[in-house]
């Protein structure tokens, strides 16, 4: 995949963010399929250690992305938990 014809992971979260998403939008939130294959590929060129510099770079924006919308998701379930008490 040519990375730089495609949305790069926070392109593509921020964008979804700018929509002001619900609660359940966030929860629901999943990355498009191009994106899932792009990190597997990452993840597989990493277990090889054939990663380029870019790809690492690339590689660490996934984890980072994938950390903050976990993080993101968490404190929507307690507010939606807290909201429901």
């Amino acid at each position: 995949m040519d990375i730089s014809t495609s949305p790069s992971v926070i392109d593509v979260i921020t964008d979804f963010l700018s929509t002001d998403p619900s609660p359940q939008d966030i929860l629901d939130f999943q990355l498009p399929p191009s994106l899932k294959q792009r990190v597997s590929d990452l993840l597989e060129l990493n277990r090889n250690e054939a990663l380029s510099s870019d790809e690492h770079a690339e590689l660490d924006d996934f984890l980072r992305m994938e950390h903050f919308m976990t993080m993101l998701k968490l404190k929507t379930r307690l507010f939606l938990r807290q909201e429901n008490e």
